[in-house]
């Protein structure tokens, strides 16, 4: 290894054993049922999970299915460690590849996401907008899709270039979000997105 490897190295080291301990802290805490916590660039957020939300997880999580398999290794509100300082996030929605492993401290890997989907909350949309969507990006996660009830649209980030994705599309809700020219082969009808 170079020293600037070993460096590396050490620094993900810190910010996993960091992110570790943040996260024992916080299940040791009171968090009331239904509400989702992670850890964006070192900050906690909890925001509640409104029955909007989940309807439009599980659509998103029936369409993966229907293209993929229920085999198929898609998580909701999964701790997943992303580049940056002290990202442990729980995506709403992520699918990973097939032969998909978990590391050493037995996680899921950001290099094996093939898909994100995240939905909008009032309280966190400027993270999913901003230093996620960075994050996603510098981890090059192929497919980011942001559901925001809102305002009635969706947001399709694709191919991952220097922290920032080349492609964004926008589809208001009613019409349908075509990732055919992605890896996922899919086309997202969201005609049934409900609004908040």
């Amino acid at each position: 290894m170079t020293v600037l490897e070993d460096r590396i190295a050490m620094a993900e080291s810190d910010n996993t054993r960091q992110l570790d301990e943040m996260f024992e802290r916080l299940e040791k805490m009171p968090v009331p049922e239904g509400y989702k916590v992670e850890i964006v660039e070192g900050t906690v957020y909890m925001s509640p999970q409104r029955d909007i939300h989940w309807q439009t997880i599980r659509t998103i999580l029936w369409a993966l299915e229907d293209r993929f398999g229920r085999d198929a290794t898609v998580f909701s509100d999964v701790r997943i460690d992303f580049p940056g300082r002290l990202n442990g996030y729980c995506p709403d929605v992520a699918k990973l590849c097939d032969d998909a492993e978990k590391n050493t401290e037995g996680r899921w890997r950001h290099q094996d996401i093939e898909f994100i989907a995240e939905v909008i909350s009032t309280d966190t949309a400027k993270n999913d907008y901003g230093p996620k969507k960075t994050a996603y990006a510098l981890a090059e996660v192929p497919v980011y899709l942001i559901a925001d009830p809102y305002v009635g649209k969706c947001r399709l980030f694709t191919q991952p270039k220097d922290g920032d994705y080349v492609s964004d599309l926008s589809v208001t809700y009613g019409g349908d979000v075509d990732m055919t020219s992605t890896h996922l082969g899919l086309i997202l009808p969201t005609a049934k997105f409900p609004r908040g």
